[in-house]
């Protein structure tokens, strides 16, 4: 059975355009004119999803309507169609109840992705029922959900290059900030490929020494040196089959490196302190927030192992940059974070989310985690206000002047100076970390501290915003 689509739109061209086109997909369509003429099709007959227009001609707008159908009948899907890329406006239809919002100018492919997702969205009615108590943004996800993708335009063409890729066995180099989801974009690449199913094993070659990285990636033999008691399985045997993906790639030995180079070119290695060489299959994906290029031609990186990995490169967009996904992470960090601590809060003030997306997010999704978590256990019940944010969200100078309270209360003087000496550490070592994008080898250099210091250091102000 077709499913059966209203559109409402004041535009009679757009509504000819897209009943034409959603008809010639297998959809059975009807349109309407006017918010009004909209509202009397749907009483009177039934239909599986509405595309109504932000912006109509008379009296109602699209949030006026979505209202009113989901009065009438809440399990009834609603995308909102805009021209006006705002978003507050994203933010208030989807906390009225819209699974989505879509951008003029629409284009087809994208209107048929987002239909086919609303259509095959499980437990629609429940996630409705969500979205009218008003106590998430978002219901394209669960708390059990992994990942969330976003629907920033940014974030659209990221997931446009992975689903390119991920069929293939390219190595591939991803480059992002620190805390941009390297590691979840891997395994996004590894879940869309044919080796889904199989091992996905990740290392962070960022703190390991050499004689520790040969025996993490290739095992070691029982005797092989000091504190090997048994046979190891190193990370290449653990992900036969399967995905390995090395972070920080760039910070590995050049013993390693001719090991890794050996590896891939011949799909066969020995454990460190072994005589037998062991077959393997295996995709290797690579992250680096330095640019692999610059670094071998610097000597810090083999020019020939570059080449290797350089089959395909993607660069992962910082928070920054994909606003519109701002108001969607938070509901899902927060949506995964009452899960986690078994508490129910009912969502965020909007003075907190346009501090979220004024805010320049250094630290990327993982602070903006980070922060989600802090908050949640702060809030005894009802909504997060700005109170429970962290002083370098409330305090950032796009902020201050967010909130009418916060200025008009006189600033207090922290007389602990322990406090005061740890949060002026933190902001020297976040400054330095932006002056050098977020290369942690390159910030330890310029505070003269060693690299597992500076990680150390970057954990504990991560832990303590918990």
């Amino acid at each position: 059975m077709k499913k059966r689509i209203l559109i409402i739109d004041d535009d009679a061209d757009m509504c000819t355009l897209l009943s034409r086109f959603l008809s010639k997909n297998g959809y059975e369509v009807d349109t309407a004119h006017s918010g009004n003429k909209g509202i009397e099709k749907f009483m009177a007959s039934f239909f599986d999803i509405v595309l109504c227009d932000y912006r109509l001609g008379d009296k109602k707008d699209g949030k006026d309507i979505l209202i009113e159908i989901k009065q009438h009948n809440p399990a009834t899907i609603v995308l909102i169609i805009t021209g006006y890329s705002d978003i507050k406006t994203a933010v208030d239809v989807i906390k009225a109840g819209a699974y989505d919002y879509i951008t003029k100018p629409l284009i087809p492919d994208e209107v048929l992705n987002v239909l086919s997702k609303a259509l095959n969205q499980p437990n629609t009615e429940t996630s409705v029922t969500t979205f009218k108590e008003n106590k998430t943004v978002s219901a394209s996800f669960n708390s059990a959900q992994e990942f969330l993708e976003g629907q920033d335009a940014t974030t659209k063409d990221l997931y446009k290059q992975i689903d390119l890729v991920a069929p293939t066995n390219f190595s591939i180099i991803l480059y992002g900030e620190s805390g941009t989801g390297k590691e979840v974009i891997a395994k996004t690449i590894h879940e869309r490929s044919n080796r889904k199913g199989k091992p996905f094993i990740a290392m962070d070659c960022g703190t390991l020494s050499k004689e520790l990285a040969g025996s993490e990636l290739f095992g070691h033999m029982k005797g092989s040196f000091t504190g090997a008691l048994a046979d190891k399985e190193g990370h290449f045997e653990l992900a036969n089959g399967g995905t390995l993906f090395l972070d920080e790639v760039v910070n590995l030995s050049p013993e390693i490196q001719a090991s890794l180079l050996r590896v891939i070119q011949e799909r066969k290695f020995k454990r460190v302190g072994g005589n037998k060489e062991i077959d393997v299959d295996v995709r290797v994906i690579v992250a680096s927030n330095e640019n692999l290029q610059e670094a071998y031609r610097r000597g810090k990186f083999r020019e020939d192992l570059y080449h290797r990995f350089n089959e395909f490169s993607i660069s992962l967009p910082p928070l920054r940059n994909r606003k519109n996904d701002i108001p969607l992470f938070a509901d899902f960090f927060l949506s995964k974070t009452m899960a986690e601590l078994n508490k129910k809060i009912d969502g965020f003030d909007n003075e907190v989310l346009d501090m979220f997306i004024k805010y320049n997010w250094p630290g990327n999704l993982r602070e903006f985690r980070n922060v989600i978590r802090r908050c949640t256990l702060l809030t005894g019940s009802g909504r997060i206000t700005a109170a429970s944010l962290p002083h370098e969200i409330s305090n950032s100078s796009s902020n201050q002047t967010t909130s009418a309270t916060a200025a008009a209360e006189p600033q207090k003087i922290s007389l602990d100076l322990k406090d005061s000496a740890s949060k002026a550490e933190y902001e020297t070592i976040m400054h330095v970390l932006k002056e050098v994008n977020f290369n942690k080898t390159k910030a330890a250099e310029i505070l003269k501290i060693d690299r597992k210091t500076l990680y150390n250091k970057i954990k504990g102000y991560e832990d303590a915003q918990l």
